[in-house]
């Protein structure tokens, strides 16, 4: 059984709605769970994270938020049964929080997520007997952030990475393991206006900086969805009553294309067969696939371009208690193709708030149409108030 098929085609299932003409050349990675949105908040505004309100979930989208947050620390667990149109038994959960020492020393932060995968039986070929195995992948990491100017915070987060496709059959299989980094930075800016306070912000994130994975001992190795992020934001109040906000974000991933221009033999001549290809691509170095991330794309330019995902959300408010949240996520048709509107909302009262995020996808063929995402957060001071 070939470990890069087994990684792609978990990935291929995990992640993308793909284009399907001879022009499509998606980038795929391992552990593709590492790109799912956790949130229901942000899953609701078109996925969008890095530059919005500080939230309990910011450990997956921009920690350094937590640093400027008004409250002193909280929880959030949240749930996502994914693509249930295709297979029923998919599932992501997390759970992060936070805890603010004091502004000099800083806030701490961790999150745990678990992807599962559910039962999948699997073969060598369409004829031979099946074996059922449990893929999953799991991730857990733990943050620092700290503010370094009035309005301006950064924060860094170190992750362990655990893979397990359950190719056991395989005596060269092993489950993968790595680690990565976030670094992220979150700047917030209040103006005066005739109707109150507004708040513009804008953040940056780095995010799965880090080794690469490998299910053979070695052998071959894969890509981690390093991910930059880039956003603003701008909160406007209407009166003391209501408020709405907007957001833009563009991402892209750090990752090299398998079909890359770069991809030569010792001769100069484009390499085509699959298992040289798998050998080239597995001696990439990570900074190395960074760098030729942004120019290796066989089409140039244009096609670079086409890898940058953007989107568009916004959330209106009432007193802080009801949200309503509506946004829009593109994807290029030959990256992915993942096009998709999200509905949100959300109720928070003293101790807690709950809020669910809804994807419509633009087919209806799409896998990842209908996806529902739940969160209930707990916010430190809502639960000192709630005992008192």
């Amino acid at each position: 059984m070939k470990k890069s098929i087994f990684v792609f085609t978990f990935a291929a299932l995990a992640i993308f709605a793909q284009a399907q003409d001879a022009a499509s050349n998606p980038i795929l990675t391992a552990v593709p769970s590492l790109a799912i949105n956790p949130d229901a908040v942000s899953g609701g505004m078109g996925d969008i994270g890095v530059a919005t309100k500080p939230g309990l979930s910011d450990q997956y989208w921009n920690s350094s938020k937590y640093a400027l947050a008004g409250s002193p620390g909280g929880f959030a667990i949240s749930y996502t049964p994914w693509m249930r149109k295709i297979v029923g038994d998919i599932d992501l959960a997390q759970i992060a929080g936070f805890y603010k020492i004091s502004d000099i020393a800083g806030t701490v932060s961790a999150s745990l997520r678990y992807f599962s995968v559910g039962k999948v039986v699997l073969r060598e070929h369409p004829n031979a007997i099946g074996w059922e195995v449990k893929p999953h992948e799991l991730a857990f990491d733990v943050g620092y952030s700290r503010k370094l100017a009035e309005n301006f915070s950064m924060g860094v987060n170190l992750r362990y990475i655990y893979s397990d496709l359950s190719a056991k059959t395989d005596p060269d299989y092993r489950a993968g393991h790595g680690f990565a980094a976030d670094i992220n930075g979150f700047y917030q800016l209040p103006i005066e206006i005739k109707s109150g306070t507004s708040t513009f912000g804008f953040g940056f994130a780095i995010s799965n900086l880090g080794t690469k994975i490998s299910y053979d001992k070695g052998t071959t190795s894969n890509f981690i969805p390093t991910t930059f992020r880039l956003g603003v934001s701008y909160y406007i109040p209407f009166d003391k009553y209501n408020r709405i906000g907007i957001a833009a974000e563009a991402s892209k991933l750090l990752v090299p294309s398998r079909k890359s221009k770069f991809a030569k033999d010792a001769s100069g001549n484009p390499i085509t067969d699959p298992a040289e290809l798998d050998k080239w691509y597995s001696n990439i170095s990570v900074m190395k696939g960074i760098g030729w991330s942004f120019a290796d794309a066989p089409g140039g330019f244009k096609e670079e371009m086409q890898e940058i995902i953007w989107a568009l959300g916004a959330e209106y408010s009432y007193r802080e208690m009801f949200f309503a949240r509506l946004g829009y996520s593109n994807e290029s048709a030959i990256k992915g193709n993942r096009k998709f509107f999200t509905f949100g909302a959300g109720f928070k009262w003293t101790a807690f708030r709950i809020d669910v995020g809804y994807v419509l996808a633009m087919s209806s063929k799409s896998p990842i149409d209908g996806i529902l995402r739940f969160t209930l957060a707990f916010d430190a001071d809502g639960l000192k108030d709630l005992i008192k």
